[in-house]
């Protein structure tokens, strides 16, 4: 592999990486401190996708389906949370699970029902659509607005987690729950305005998604299972874990899938390598979050309950 690829390849696992923080952020959060496990959070993004698809193709600005992303992915998420998953929060996890699957298929249908069941474009804005010079090598614009509103994004996550109010109260919610609960703190509250965050950072990433991928039902399901790797890998409610190990996963991934295949046609037949170089590439990721797991079963940076 030449050093140009293998930077373009960087770039990429990076990009991929801040899309996969910006999933990971929200439901890592729902995970540590609600306790509660929301398979659905994948659907949030789907929607978020076809939400910013949807204005940007009526009105022509991406800027205004960035604007409005925002708004409609809190309702969605308050919506959600209130009518469907308030409930459960006392429930053990395998009711969750079953739950917030059925609203996996019930958001899968309706996307269906609005938008059909074909893929439903989005295209790259046309002021994004050209390249940049980024270490002497051509990258496109658009990825790379991607990296740039990814790390926004985090440094956003990370001010508001340790600068302000309500980030004092997340923190103290993720180590001492009960306590917070008994000093008066409107925990239900509380657990609304995660459960919008998250769906906002999702709506986010779906946006952000939508002109480099096909924007279709069932979108959610695949980046559902790398996030779910990501929250494993960097720790359940951790926000730095989950930024450190997003890029760990992407970069990898990315990284591995062009790698690998071309360092076992140096060691192995062909045909051979052309079979089981896709196959390993796949697993890359698994592997990182066994050998993790091995040395740090609770993750990169756990959180530590009180």
């Amino acid at each position: 592999m030449s050093p140009t690829l293998f930077l373009m390849q960087c770039l990429n696992g990076l990009q991929l990486g801040v899309l996969l923080f910006l999933m990971a952020a929200g439901l890592t959060l729902v995970f540590g401190i609600m306790n509660f496990v929301n398979l659905a959070h994948g659907s949030l993004y789907m929607m978020g996708a076809f939400i910013a698809a949807t204005v940007y193709n009526h009105s022509g600005s991406f800027a205004l389906a960035a604007v409005a992303i925002v708004p409609a992915m809190l309702i969605i998420g308050l919506i959600v949370e209130f009518v469907a998953l308030k409930t459960l929060y006392d429930r053990d996890h395998l009711d969750q699970v079953l739950a917030t699957f059925g609203l996996i298929l019930f958001f899968n249908e309706l996307a269906r029902m609005i938008w059909g069941p074909s893929p439903y474009y989005m295209e790259v804005p046309e002021w994004l659509s050209g390249t940049i010079d980024l270490f002497g090598l051509p990258y496109p614009a658009y990825r790379f607005l991607i990296i740039v509103v990814g790390l926004a994004v985090a440094l956003g996550c990370y001010l508001l987690i340790h600068r302000t109010r309500i980030g004092m109260l997340i923190r103290a919610g993720a180590t001492h729950r009960q306590m917070v609960g008994a000093l008066g703190v409107n925990i239900v509250l509380l657990n609304s305005l995660l459960f919008g965050l998250g769906a906002i950072l999702a709506g986010i990433a779906g946006l952000m998604a939508g002109p480099i991928l096909s924007v279709q039902p069932g979108m959610g399901e695949p980046i559902l299972i790398l996030t779910m790797v990501v929250i494993v890998i960097g720790g359940i409610g951790s926000v730095r874990g989950a930024f450190l190990a997003a890029l760990i996963v992407g970069v990898v991934d990315t990284v591995g899938r062009t790698l690998l295949p071309t360092l076992l046609r140096s060691l192995l037949e062909r045909s051979t390598a052309d079979t089981a170089g896709p196959a390993l590439a796949s697993m890359l990721i698994y592997l990182v979050m066994a050998a993790v797991l091995a040395v740090r079963p609770q993750g990169l940076f756990p959180v530590k309950h009180g």
